[in-house]
């Protein structure tokens, strides 16, 4: 059982605001937050409808972002707050960005490949991160289930 500090609570918060600026501009509301030895370094929201760009997931973005920051690929140090369990997308880019830890919100029983579909640090990867699921989950999953909702109204 993960035990998440106050300090990951405010992130993961970081990461929900995010993820409501998303919804707000009609985009699925996923947030991202990059922290870098305790300081952030980049927050992206889900883009794929406003950059016509089936790339434009939140982490795929933060994580482009703190590349750019801190000049260089491999991110050891860096923890990903993010409010949806990632895709194998996703995933396969925090696995080859190295990072360090991952902290999601809701799990993803469509596409999560942090143990809900597949559980991509079971496989023989050259790089495992600690992944840790839940924290505000319920808040990220109703999000998620209001802006659905809305869109099927």
């Amino acid at each position: 059982m993960p035990s998440f500090t106050a300090a990951d609570a405010g992130m993961m918060r970081l990461a929900l605001k995010e993820a409501e600026e998303a919804a707000k501009i009609g985009e699925v509301p996923v947030g991202a937050v990059a922290v870098w030895e305790g300081e952030v370094i980049s927050a992206a929201r889900n883009r794929r409808e406003t950059d016509k760009s089936a790339l434009s997931h939140a982490e795929l973005l933060a994580i482009g972002e703190a590349c750019e920051r801190l000049g260089g690929w491999r991110l050891h140090k860096l923890t990903l707050y993010v409010t949806l369990e990632p895709c194998p997308m996703c995933a396969g880019a925090i696995i080859n960005a190295r990072i360090a830890r991952v902290v999601f919100g809701a799990s993803d029983p469509k596409a999560g490949c942090f143990g809900s579909v597949a559980d991509f640090c079971a496989l023989p990867f050259n790089h495992r991160p600690l992944v840790e699921g839940g924290l505000l989950g319920e808040e990220s999953a109703l999000l998620l289930r209001a802006f659905f909702s809305a869109l099927r109204s």
